[in-house]
C-alpha cells in the first residue's frame, strides 16, 4: 500500500516551501567551504525532503549551487530546465527506468528550473530529496519573475507561464 501525500507531509514534518510544494531540511554538513562568487562561507552540502502534489508547481528558480534530485516514492516528476535562451531540457525523476526515468539527476548551478508531477490524477504526488553543493542558503536562491523570464526566454513562453505565478498588481 502506497501512503498518501498527506501521510508523508505529516510523517516527515514537511512545511510549505516558498517555490511551491513542501520541504524539510534533513542535513547540513558541519564542514564549510569558501566557494568563489558566493559572498561568504557555505556548508559543504545540504539535503531536504521535497514533496510536490499533482497540480502544484515548483516555480522556476535558480540556485548558485548545483542541486541533485533523488527519487523516493510516488509518481515521477519532470524537471524543466532553461539552460539558455534556446536551451530547454527536461529530466524525468521517477521509479521506472524502463520508461526513461532517472533515480537521480543534477541541475547545474545557475540554471533556471522548476518541476511538475507527471501524474495529474487527484492524490498523485512525488517525494524526492534534493542535495545542494555547496549547501543551500536563501541568499543564493532567486525566484523567477514571469515578465523578465518571458523577455529573456521568449521561445519558452508556455513553460514559463506554466511554472511562474502571474504578476500581482496592487495599485
Amino acid at each position: 500500500m502506497q501512503h498518501s501525500a498527506d501521510f508523508w507531509i505529516d510523517h516527515l514534518g514537511l512545511e510549505p516551501h516558498p517555490e511551491g510544494g513542501y520541504f524539510r531540511e534533513t542535513h547540513r554538513s558541519p564542514v564549510t567551504v569558501h566557494p568563489p562568487g558566493f559572498g561568504g562561507p557555505r556548508h559543504l552540502t545540504t539535503t531536504i525532503y521535497f514533496l510536490l502534489k499533482a497540480g502544484q508547481i515548483s516555480q522556476l528558480h535558480r540556485l548558485r549551487a548545483e542541486e541533485m534530485w533523488h527519487f523516493y516514492t510516488g509518481s515521477s516528476l519532470t524537471l524543466h530546465q532553461l539552460r539558455s535562451p534556446n536551451g530547454y531540457v527536461t529530466a524525468q525523476v521517477g521509479p521506472h527506468a524502463e520508461h526513461g526515468h532517472l533515480f537521480h539527476t543534477v541541475v547545474p548551478s545557475g540554471v533556471w528550473f522548476g518541476a511538475t508531477v507527471d501524474d495529474a490524477r487527484p492524490g498523485a504526488f512525488s517525494l524526492v530529496a534534493c542535495t545542494c553543493s555547496p549547501g543551500f542558503a536563501f541568499e543564493d536562491f532567486t525566484l523567477a519573475n514571469r515578465d523578465e523570464m518571458l523577455e529573456g526566454f521568449p521561445a519558452h513562453a508556455d513553460v514559463i507561464r506554466m511554472l511562474t505565478l502571474e504578476p500581482q498588481n496592487f495599485s
